[in-house]
């Protein structure tokens, strides 16, 4: 235990609440919850070995810390958020921006309005969402607007106004400011509204049909016509949303994405009256690669919840959330109601985890593209990485370098090129590593550094080989970096470069001891982690595909007597080495060309 806080430790409250850690400049480093401080406090301060890389770096810069009690688990997690809000410390994760959301507002007034916020005001109002973007809130609300004809206005109704606005006169407003729509015709407007939100659409089909058919017995053609329009609108809405339970069950399905640079985001579909809704998307912040997803998982839980409008009965989880019981408490007093969460190993729910998650891959690497696609961002970002790195130009092409390795076998490395910072894939290149025996990363960087700028140097090498990187990156700390650095000078090739850290995503430069740590926002860290993401990606790649080469080669092609065409009937028979190698020898004999005698040599051999 820390000797320099064991008299504090030793005299925390078995009880509730927050305690904040500081570093040595009183900077606020972490904030976190308990149900025992006692406990909690003390389990950070005890053997270093049982912790995690993360927790361990976090320790060591801890220089005070202070605790804040609370009545109950739940009031220490509302806590907890909003000091997260309040200081933004480097080791929480929290929702990117820290903004509120967008919902759609139903007022409590005479006339309701339905519009877009992100304020909940309690007093009375209908509110529906989150969303993530303002614009699929219009997208929502310009739908709504076409089958409900609800004002857009928010002048004071007096149903004398001297004529109507332009929405009247399209059918986009049943026009109560001039006395043409009766109180009950524009409540079921609204009250179409609330219950399409709330996936309660179908209901609204019956007494549609039926206005309909009143209008037309009553002669009005017009508005018999207009109903039979929206009636048509909204089963075709209703057809597109799928039921996936019975009515009336309300939850919420979440899902977490993660890059191996550390980018991480969580996927929310809104599941109500049984059917799903929607799906939105929220990228978190401070999250690194050895984040534990289910510690992600809950800290979305906790802020997002905490201000949500609708908290549903039951949250159908990807991972079991830490602190479970904690969450569940305060989402329970959030509902005023009964709140379960859940993890599904089997079934239709466990389908939707499936569903939910997909979408929130497909979403991560979505937002990797458009932050890619966007010019004012790479141009930022190159020029921030010329700044931190001191280079004498903007490193408008970059190399990337990563061995990839199991065990020492099939070892292979990758080289990526980023040119004005997107991706140039025609001129990535991959490297089975010859020359080294066994696991040496250092080593195996330095033939695949060897073998690119020899290239360079080649008559008959290409324009791609011969053009010289602004920036090399070698994924990996100082060993790698000086083992690259050894070869370059050796080879008498002066380029810039820079090593990259996994962990803590530190950047190393020749000659300095001290390593450089970009801001955790900046946007050249977003851009050299794309980069070595990139590289990583190609190299893994191309090892899985040479370990699949060599383990089918190693356990067929050796047999004595088994040729292409035996290999291909065993496999067209069995299907896979492992088949084979567990059929019998009368198994064996019965392929064509096979035969007893191989088949006893084959079996003994596998």
């Amino acid at each position: 235990m820390n000797e320099q806080f064991s008299g504090r430790l030793a005299v925390l409250p078995a009880a509730p609440g927050v305690y904040i850690f500081k570093n040595q400049y009183r900077g606020v480093l972490y904030v976190g919850k308990a149900s025992s401080l006692r406990s909690r406090v003390r389990s950070y301060f005890q053997d270093s070995r049982n912790l995690d890389h993360k927790t361990r770096e976090l320790v060591e810069q801890i220089v005070d810390f202070e605790t804040i009690r609370t009545d109950t688990a739940s009031e220490a997690l509302i806590l907890e958020n909003e000091l997260i809000k309040r200081y933004l410390p480097k080791y929480n994760i929290m929702l990117k921006d820290g903004k509120s959301y967008p919902y759609i507002r139903i007022t409590n007034e005479e006339w309701p309005r339905v519009f877009s916020t992100r304020n909940i005001v309690q007093d009375g109002s209908r509110y529906y969402g989150p969303y993530t973007s303002a614009s699929s809130v219009h997208t929502t609300l310009d739908l709504l607007k076409r089958l409900f004809p609800y004002r857009a206005c928010d002048i004071k109704i007096t149903e004398d106004a001297p004529r109507a606005c332009l929405y009247y006169h399209i059918g986009r407003c049943l026009g109560p400011c001039i006395g043409v729509a009766a109180r009950s015709e524009y409540a079921r407007a609204v009250e179409g509204v609330a219950l399409f939100l709330e996936g309660r659409g179908e209901e609204l089909v019956p007494n549609m049909q039926s206005d309909m058919n009143r209008a037309s017995e009553a002669l009005d053609f017009e508005k018999a016509a207009r109903l039979r329009d929206e009636i048509k609108a909204v089963q075709h809405v209703l057809e597109r949303q799928k039921i996936v339970s019975g009515k009336g069950y309300d939850a919420d399905v979440l899902a977490v994405a993660q890059s191996a640079g550390g980018d991480a985001g969580v996927q929310v579909a809104f599941i109500r009256n049984g059917k799903i809704l929607g799906s939105e998307y929220f990228l978190m912040d401070g999250s690194r690669v050895d984040d534990d997803p289910a510690q992600i998982l809950a800290s979305f839980v906790g802020q997002f919840y905490q201000d949500a409008a609708v908290v549903p009965r039951e949250l159908i989880l990807q991972y079991a959330l830490p602190d479970a019981a904690i969450v569940e408490e305060f989402l329970s007093e959030r509902r005023k109601g009964m709140v379960n969460t859940v993890v599904p190993q089997r079934g239709s729910k466990r389908q939707l985890v499936q569903m939910v998650s997909k979408s929130a891959l497909d979403n991560l690497e979505q937002n990797r593209l458009r932050w890619l696609s966007d010019e004012q961002k790479l141009t930022a970002a190159m020029s921030e990485l010329s700044d931190a790195l001191s280079l004498l130009s903007v490193p408008r092409r970059i190399e990337c370098f990563d061995i990839s390795t199991l065990q020492g076998t099939n070892t292979v490395a990758s080289m990526v090129v980023f040119v004005d910072g997107k991706p140039s894939k025609k001129e990535y290149r991959r490297f089975a590593i010859k020359d080294v025996e066994g696991q040496d990363d250092f080593a195996s960087m330095q033939e695949v550094i060897r073998r690119r700028f020899k290239r360079a140097a080649e008559e008959e090498a290409t324009e791609s080989w011969r053009t010289l990187p602004d920036l090399v990156i070698v994924d990996g700390g100082k060993g790698q970096l000086n083992a690259a650095v050894a070869v370059l000078m050796e080879l008498g090739v002066d380029v810039p470069i820079t090593g990259l850290a996994k962990e803590n995503e530190e950047l190393f430069l020749p000659g300095q001891p001290r390593s450089i740590l970009l801001p955790r926002d900046s946007q050249a860290l977003y851009l050299i982690q794309r980069v070595r993401d990139e590289a990583h990606r190609f190299a893994v790649s191309f090892h899985r595909k040479k370990r699949t080469k060599t383990a089918f080669k190693s356990a067929l092609d050796e047999l004595p007597g088994v040729g292409p065409k035996r290999k291909k009937a065993l496999i067209r028979e069995f299907g896979s080495v492992k088949r084979i190698r567990e059929a019998s020898v009368e198994q064996l004999a019965a392929v064509d060309g096979i035969g007893h005698s191989l088949a006893e040599q084959i079996k003994a051999t596998l």
